[in-house]
């Protein structure tokens, strides 16, 4: 579906259409029956992986402080906070759900873009799910499906890489991922999921200064979007209209967002036939997925060489230009992090870390964690430096260089980090981690609900109601 797309303007001419209308006419016609079954496994297990780092992410900076701030507001009880339990309005549980899947940064990412997925799509889902009532697992699938397809098909059109652009684009895209969940959920014809579209385009927004300012802003992102989507929806459903020409008219996103810089094809080619869910990579350490090549390649090192924190003398790691100007300027605070937002984004301080603790777990970025005197002296011995034959834009190779202090040399190059699809972690890998971030939840869960929970989820397309599935998260 790669054609140019047709529509008669009020002068009965007929103009080029937006290609929201394909993307929304897909949606639409898109049922449970058409998707093939390897789609159906990956979203089973982006679901279990969002639903652990959830788990994790409830105790984060930021969260606590939204989940009493919705609390304090009250409101109609429709949808359940995911970690502390008691419900609250749809909305507001759906924002505050996807802002503790992303406060680890130990969600989903597709690569190429770079674009998380399941933190919007997720708690959109499941928030609409519990307050419509009656969704069975065939269409909380569906509907995740396609979420996830809008969301990285805007992604894959940009050709401007995300640095430059200046919009973090989980958020800003997130808003056609929840509207697209949303829209199918409720039940939309194209007219209506249109709108949708449009109105969810109109609160779309969020720009990438909170990465250099080490700012919580950046994990509220994903929550902005999931509300925005579905009021877009509700409103849509009321009969309020949104833009129709929403993704490439004269103001449209790819007109106004990104300046004109996009490929129209990536939009709609082998749309209904290829899915990119099946593209996602999961991470296996909770920091910036640019980070983890580094980290594969440290860990490596440390291992193969038996390599000791004190006999470090320097370590030099090529990156692609992307990966310097996001995750090693500017490199005294890259070295010595603020926040633990910096160190989440910080290639010298998760190199360091690996060096030192031989792993990068979620005990590495806490308040105390970007104190120690250990990990700190290591992280200023980090000298990133660009190669451009690395690449640009998205998910680029490094090449980690360790020389030690008796005069050895060490290098590793790592191309597809563990977690991608060429290097993929197992589901029973996602399993573990999914026990491991429970034990860091603000409320204990039980190995009992979590294995009623993994059961849910791996006979979901049977499930007939999936607000079973939200109760097991309270």
């Amino acid at each position: 579906m790669g054609d140019v797309f047709h529509q008669m303007n009020m002068g009965g001419e007929e103009v080029e259409a937006d290609r929201i209308h394909a993307i929304a006419k897909n949606i639409v016609n898109t049922t449970f029956d058409k998707l093939p079954s390897n789609v159906v496994e990956a979203i089973k297990k982006l679901l279990l992986d969002t639903l652990a780092v959830s788990l994790c992410g409830s105790t984060e900076a930021g969260v606590h402080e939204l989940v009493e701030m919705f609390m304090d507001w009250g409101g109609k009880g429709e949808s359940t906070i995911w970690g502390y339990g008691g419900k609250i309005p749809c909305v507001n549980a759906a924002q505050v759900n996807a802002t503790m899947v992303h406060a680890s940064d130990y969600d989903d990412t597709h690569d190429p873009s770079p674009v998380h997925t399941g933190v919007v799509a997720v708690p959109t889902a499941f928030a609409l799910a519990e307050m419509i009532g009656g969704i069975d697992g065939r269409k909380l699938i569906t509907a995740l499906a396609l979420g996830v397809e809008v969301t990285v098909r805007l992604c894959k059109a940009c050709k401007t890489p995300m640095p430059a652009s200046g919009w973090h684009y989980t958020a800003l895209h997130g808003n056609f991922n929840a509207a697209a969940v949303a829209g199918k959920l409720l039940g939309f014809d194209e007219e209506t999921l249109v709108n949708t579209f449009g109105l969810a385009y109109h609160q779309a927004g969020g720009n990438l200064q909170c990465i250099p300012d080490g700012a919580l802003a950046k994990r509220m992102g994903p929550g902005f979007a999931a509300r925005n989507g579905i009021v877009a929806a509700l409103m849509a459903q009321k009969g309020i209209t949104g833009a129709k020409s929403t993704l490439e008219g004269s103001h449209g996103l790819f007109t106004v967002y990104h300046r004109g810089e996009y490929d129209p094809e990536a939009l709609t080619e082998n749309l209904g036939e290829r899915y990119h869910v099946m593209d996602l990579s999961f991470k296996p350490y909770p920091c910036c997925r640019l980070t983890h090549p580094s980290i594969d390649a440290t860990l490596a090192l440390v291992k193969d060489y038996k390599l000791k924190a004190e006999n470090i003398k320097l370590v030099t790691i090529g990156v692609g230009k992307y990966a310097m100007e996001d995750l090693c300027e500017p490199l005294n605070i890259k070295r010595n992090p603020r926040t633990i937002v910096d160190a989440q984004f910080s290639i010298p301080w998760v190199v360091a870390v690996a060096i030192s603790q031989g792993k990068v777990g979620l005990g590495a970025f806490t308040g105390e964690a970007i104190k120690d005197r250990g990990i700190l002296l290591l992280s200023n011995r980090v000298v990133p430096k660009i190669d451009e034959s690395l690449g640009e834009k998205g998910l680029t190779p490094v090449v980690v260089q360790i020389e030690t202090r008796d005069g050895h040399v060490y290098s590793k190059r790592i191309d597809n980090p563990y977690g991608s699809p060429q290097n993929p972690m197992s589901t029973e890998t996602v399993l573990e981690k999914f026990r491991d971030c429970a034990t860091h939840a603000f409320r204990p869960i039980t190995e009992d609900r979590m294995e009623k929970l993994f059961q849910l989820i791996s006979r979901l397309e049977s499930v007939t109601e999936v607000k079973q599935v939200a109760g097991l998260m309270e």
